[in-house]
């Protein structure tokens, strides 16, 4: 089997079905008419030793706080959350096994799947699953089945959050949301636009979502400025509207800034987040390789 990427987004559909001489779930997204496929980790050619990059990235990420001014950093070092998107339950249990607990994924049929998978739920017992890729509303039923669900990353508007919390209720749940913020003004990027549209979603998780906690906030930002080594404005300017989104939230709820999370940073960038006081990096390839074309 191999894993193919298509090179256009246009619509998401899940395609589950078994694979039953290799004990294994095969998950098909659908992209317009290009289809991307998580494959078993018996086909990668190349198996990345995890439990060395975990170590590599933890230890880069705590060099990175100690070298950062107290001033902009965040109170402790950033959590790591290991993106294992479109990566076979195996490297998940590698992971687990060498220590990592939190792990994100994009895609609500593949987090279900993993997250309930016996072998999984076996050998990971403590393990912590949020949710970091955008959620339609009409999704929030199979969400809501996702066993040891912390936190959901990408609440961006009140319906969304209306449905998240009816889940709640029906099911007797409770979890973590961080607001997400479209801090580059993409188009194609999820988020509520900085401004009164998050103020508002704020006023109403707070008024009308008891069974969810705002835990703080996230931003997927522009590639170019979470590539580029250099800013010509200084640092990138979307880590630096989502501090300032924290700040006006903080000042809505009448809290602390520093009791709001901030989820900026993936493997490009994340030192440079650390500096800016983020409390959440999100690193995939660093800890599981490239994903299959």
């Amino acid at each position: 089997m191999s894993l193919h990427i298509g090179t256009r987004a246009l619509c998401l559909i899940n395609l589950p079905r078994r694979i039953g001489h290799l004990g294994i779930n095969q998950t098909s997204y659908a992209y317009g008419t290009e289809t991307t496929t998580m494959a078993s980790a018996s086909a990668a050619t190349d198996k990345p030793d995890i439990k060395a990059n975990l170590a590599a990235v933890k230890s880069k990420i705590s060099e990175k706080y100690a070298a950062t001014d107290p001033a902009t950093r965040a109170l402790k070092p950033p959590r790591l959350l290991a993106v294992s998107k479109l990566h076979p339950k195996e490297a998940v249990i590698e992971a687990y096994e060498a220590g990592q607990r939190e792990f994100g994924e994009n895609y609500i049929q593949e987090l279900v799947e993993k997250s309930t998978d016996a072998e999984l739920m076996e050998r990971c017992p403590d393990i912590r699953w949020h949710l970091i890729g955008r959620c339609q509303s009409k999704k929030a039923s199979l969400l809501a089945r996702t066993k040891n669900l912390s936190v959901v990353e990408t609440v961006d508007s009140k319906h969304l959050a209306d449905k998240l919390q009816y889940q709640c209720e029906s099911r007797g749940l409770s979890f973590s949301v961080f607001v997400q913020v479209n801090t580059s003004g993409e188009e194609n990027k999820g988020g509520a636009e900085p401004g009164d549209a998050v103020l508002d979603l704020v006023r109403h998780l707070r008024d009308a979502c008891p069974s969810m906690k705002l835990a703080g906030v996230m931003t997927i930002g522009a590639l170019a400025h979470s590539v580029a080594v250099e800013h010509e404005a200084g640092a990138n300017p979307d880590f630096l509207k989502l501090i300032a989104v924290r700040k006006e939230i903080a000042d809505e709820l009448e809290v602390a800034p520093e009791s709001l999370e901030l989820s900026m940073g993936m493997s490009n960038d994340f030192g440079e987040a650390i500096r800016l006081g983020s409390t959440e990096v999100r690193v995939g390839t660093s800890i599981f390789g490239a994903r299959k074309k």
